[in-house]
């Protein structure tokens, strides 16, 4: 049908062509290991159950998947503690499986980014290790972040704190059994700090980097990515260990300082950049292998730092995230976002939720401006998990029909909440024990997955008499894999759907323009309303209603795909409720 005359704003953003690299407009999947399917039946998922549900998420219309870590580990930071960089810890499988896995998934047509922990290793690993048993002063101690005590070195080197509570140093028992030197720890006590000014741990890296490149990976999410460099002399910083604030403040790791976002962190990652580029010496876009910084910075302008044309090809893009429900900081988000990372040559990411957030379905929840947590207990304010799946379902879908690239967290498709009634005795992130509770922590976020409502774990594994290693909440059974597939309306039906319109329309190549009203009615300020068209197809139109009143949708659109359901008027009007999002053509 031909569509109504509107009134569009002045473009924010030019359409790009269809053959563009694969990583400018690609749908990538987060998976979760340990949550995600488990195949030996021991309650933790592991590479083999993942490959076993590689058909779902071709089928679901993803580009990619993102592997969240699976290496040799102690577990003291479910895996962010690597022991061994090029093994796979047996709760996940072996390095066979972890060929298995990319070979299938290629075949699938899914290429494979995995994740990479470079600011730390595990106290476990070889080198740390080596340095505990060498001097002070020796080059295995160089390869880490040591210094002496203040005073009589009982204190520590400076008053830094850890992300996960108390300080960010731990003093070592030297050879002769006194106490000696102390070791940097941005995070947990069992993560000791790589030293980035040593060549040596330069090397290694770009080697690991190789190492996955020849198994077939076609990428890396880089954990912390602004972490790695720290000011040499290690001053003294009044830290403010942030994971949470009200929604239309940064979210940000701590107030930036001397361990965060030194400018001689880019120059590793363009040696990293040279590396990946050595993989594709043709230059064919749909053989790059890609780099994702995971980086928590107060503006778009340092995170876009990060994907210059040299360096990173994509950075997750946590102001949007982070933004308010209210049009005003959606419409405001959306163009600062795509204007930031035209200024350095690089596409947008969109990002709701990941394994260090609580779910958009629970935080949606939750009173728009009210404190972000970086967990729910049972003790807090409870979401209201109809308006958070609602208004989840209607910023999945306003965010699906943006150009660039797009990231999504294994269960959301199922319209997943966190588990917000987890008692403390089963809970393992690092964050709640070191600050002894006064931090929820992460865990509600990992509970594995719900495939089949009635089986065991909702299908999760195959042990008939096996508990999950976190517990799943009574309600993810109605929201199985099973119970919504093939069900019109249902969370997963919508991402099918939203997906596949999204690559029949090339979405993520397209030109986004503001619209101010539909059908010649004017649009309210609450309403966020674009189009978007690639250069040579007709515009898909897209309005999502975050006010109270309701919108009248022009007879002569068709719906391609609403987050909700368009209600009738009294005169036969089709209305676009509250927190509902609708595509247009």
């Amino acid at each position: 049908m031909t569509a109504s005359p509107s009134t569009h704003a002045p473009t924010t953003h030019a359409p790009t062509t269809h053959d563009s690299p694969w990583w400018r407009h690609a749908v990538i999947y987060q998976v979760y290991p340990r949550s995600f399917a488990d195949h030996d039946g021991d309650g933790v998922g592991d590479l083999p159950g993942i490959t076993s549900r590689l058909p779902y998420l071709a089928e679901l219309g993803v580009d990619a998947i993102w592997i969240s870590p699976f290496y040799l580990s102690p577990m003291a930071d479910a895996g962010y503690d690597v022991a061994d960089y090029r093994d796979i810890d047996p709760v996940f499988g072996t390095l066979d499986d972890a060929d298995s896995l990319i070979a299938t998934a290629h075949d699938l047509g899914l290429r494979v980014l995995v994740d990479l922990v470079p600011n730390h290793t595990s106290d476990e690993h070889l080198w740390f290790e080596e340095a505990v048993a060498a001097a002070p002063g020796s080059p295995e101690r160089e390869r880490f972040i040591f210094r002496d005590g203040r005073g009589d070195g009982s204190e520590p080197p400076n008053n830094w704190k850890s992300i996960f509570g108390g300080i960010a140093w731990t003093r070592v028992t030297e050879a002769d059994g006194q106490p000696g030197q102390w070791y940097l720890h941005l995070f947990d006590t069992k993560q000791p700090d790589l030293n980035w000014h040593n060549p040596e741990v330069v090397e290694e890296f770009h080697d690991i980097l190789r190492f996955w490149l020849d198994r077939g990976v076609d990428g890396f999410r880089v954990d912390v990515a602004h972490s790695l460099v720290k000011e040499p002399e290690l001053p003294d910083w009044e830290q403010r260990a942030v994971m949470a604030g009200a929604d239309d403040e940064p979210l940000v790791h701590g107030d930036l300082g001397p361990m965060w976002d030194q400018d001689g962190v880019h120059e590793v990652y363009r040696g990293w950049r040279r590396v990946l580029d050595s993989y594709n010496p043709e230059g064919d876009p749909a053989r790059d292998r890609i780099l994702c910084a995971e980086a928590w910075l107060p503006t778009q302008e340092r995170t876009m730092a990060y994907v210059r044309e040299d360096e990173m090809h994509q950075a997750f893009n946590f102001h949007y995230l982070q933004a308010a429900w209210r049009a005003t900081d959606q419409r405001r988000i959306i163009e600062t976002s795509l204007v930031a990372a035209e200024e350095v040559g690089a596409p947008t990411t969109w990002v709701l939720s990941n394994h260090d957030v609580v779910r958009h379905a629970s935080r949606m929840g939750l009173p728009v401006g009210s404190p972000r947590p970086n967990g729910i207990g049972v003790d807090d304010p409870q979401p209201n998990a109809v308006l958070g799946l609602r208004r989840a379902r209607a910023a999945t879908a306003m965010m699906l029909a943006l150009p660039g690239s797009a990231y999504l967290y294994n269960g959301e498709e199922l319209g997943l909440p966190d588990h917000t009634a987890l008692p403390d005795g089963v809970r393992q992130d690092p964050a709640f024990h070191r600050t002894q509770g006064e931090e929820t922590g992460r865990d509600g976020c990992r509970i594995p997955l719900p495939w089949v409502a009635d089986q065991p774990s909702f299908g999760f594994g195959t042990g008939a008499d096996t508990e999950p290693w976190l517990p799943q909440p009574l309600l993810y059974g109605p929201l199985s894999v099973d119970r919504q597939d093939g069900v019109v309306g249902s969370t997963l039906e919508l991402y099918r759907t939203l997906l596949r319109l999204r690559r029949e329309h090339d979405l993520g190549v397209g030109g986004l323009e503001w619209i101010t009203d539909l059908g010649g009615m004017p649009l309210p300020d609450d309403v966020v309303a674009f189009t978007n068209a690639r250069a040579d197809g007709a515009p898909i139109t897209v309005v999502t209603n975050l006010g109270y009143d309701p919108v009248i949708v022009p007879e002569d659109r068709d719906v391609l795909v609403c987050s909700g359901f368009l209600h009738t008027g009294a005169d036969g009007q089709r209305l676009l409720q509250r927190d509902t999002t609708v595509w247009l053509a």
